[in-house]
């Protein structure tokens, strides 16, 4: 007996053409957009990742050279030094809890003509950081306030995880995790206030500008149970972490 051959009728048709549809749709939705990466060498021949956001290619670590563009040493305070020591400092000078987290700089490393950046490259003007914080999805308003500011574009800065040795458990785990969307692998590597005192280590980061407002400079921080982003201008002799950006 021939078999009998049954051909698919219209229905069976429609919904494999929908499923076809909808299996496309969300892998476009849930494909992230490649990030492209590179390195870059300083000075002391310390090699860091790097990686572009935006139309600009930023550090993805933080900075931990010791010596100026021209080979001068840059002056080293030691975590037990006198707490005096590091707030009367008048010139370039870093400290660090620990190499991993990168070394924390006073803003008088940034001012100095001799240059801490590697060559062919630069600290971010306040403006740069701006335009980083604008292509992860801040609106304008929002860029130009003070203190914690924007949305979720914290989280898309920092390391991915929410409870890594980087940063410390957020009170809120569920909304609070870093999911490093832009690259920039932001980690709790703290500071030092310009009393000499320490921050706590995984907590917070922050990041100088190379922008003064007055007789302060700008800076940004992250905190390990916010999503969004800090701004605001300080002290010189803070010992914040330090990002360069490509000329």
């Amino acid at each position: 007996m021939p078999m009998k051959i049954i051909k698919p009728g219209f229905e069976f048709i429609l919904v494999m053409a929908f499923l076809v549809v909808f299996s496309s749709s969300c892998k476009k939705e849930t494909d992230s957009p490649a990030i492209e990466t590179g390195t870059l060498t300083d000075i002391d021949g310390t090699m860091y990742k790097t990686v572009k956001i935006g139309n600009t290619w930023w550090m993805a670590e933080n900075l931990k050279v010791s010596r100026y563009r021209n080979g001068d040493s840059i002056v080293g305070v030691k975590p037990a030094t006198p707490d005096s020591v590091w707030s009367k400092s008048e010139t370039g000078a870093y400290c660090y809890f620990d190499g991993k987290y990168g070394y924390l700089y006073n803003y008088f490393t940034i001012s100095d003509s001799r240059g801490i950046a590697p060559s062919g490259w630069h600290i971010p003007s306040d403006q740069e950081w701006k335009e980083m914080e604008l292509f992860l999805g801040m609106n304008i308003e929002d860029a130009d306030k003070l203190n914690w500011r924007g949305g979720d574009q914290g989280n898309k800065m920092k390391i991915e995880g929410g409870n890594t040795a980087d940063w410390a458990k957020s009170d809120d785990i569920y909304t609070i995790f870093g999911t490093n969307e832009s690259g920039f692998m932001a980690v709790g590597g703290a500071c030092r206030m310009f009393n000499g005192q320490w921050g706590e280590i995984t907590h917070t980061a922050f990041w100088w500008t190379s922008s003064l407002n007055g007789n302060e400079a700008w800076y940004r921080g992250l905190d390990y149970n916010k999503t969004n982003v800090f701004r605001f201008s300080g002290h010189k002799n803070y010992g914040f972490s330090i990002r360069c950006v490509k000329d």
